[in-house]
């Protein structure tokens, strides 16, 4: 047992030096937008989540109670990532009723989201900061 007792040693700090390079060679996780997100005039919370393969988001809270039945109403949808921090995808307005081309870039806790027409030569952005 004495002649063993340096190899186990040996085998053992051997592993924690392989588990420790593998800990650090692992990527980092990419960026995710998922949570809850403040509208930037205050007026509305979206909660974005998983659905399938892609994200979507759905209204959470609004500040006007007179918008209350867009609570639970899906914003964001088929949204699929398009790079580091963005996604592409489609977004509802629920002031025209019409979908649009949307797209999602997140910056740390920003997120900016864009609803476009016309092959995305006319866009309007919402900014967007995140509460959870």
């Amino acid at each position: 047992m004495r002649h063993h007792l340096p190899f186990l040693v040996v085998l053992t700090l051997a592993l924690g030096c392989v588990q420790t390079q593998a800990q650090q060679q692992a990527p980092s996780a990419p960026p995710q937008a998922t949570g809850v997100w403040l509208r930037e005039n205050g007026n509305s919370h979206v909660r974005i989540a998983p659905c399938g393969p892609a994200l979507c988001g759905y209204v959470a809270w609004v500040q006007d109670p007179a918008h209350a039945s867009e609570i639970g109403l899906r914003v964001f949808y088929e949204m699929v990532p398009a790079g580091a921090g963005a996604w592409e995808g489609k977004a509802f307005n629920p002031e025209d009723g019409r979908d649009y081309t949307g797209k999602m870039v997140l910056e740390g806790d920003s997120l900016k989201t864009s609803g476009c027409v016309f092959g995305g030569l006319i866009c309007k952005s919402v900014n967007w900061t995140r509460l959870k």
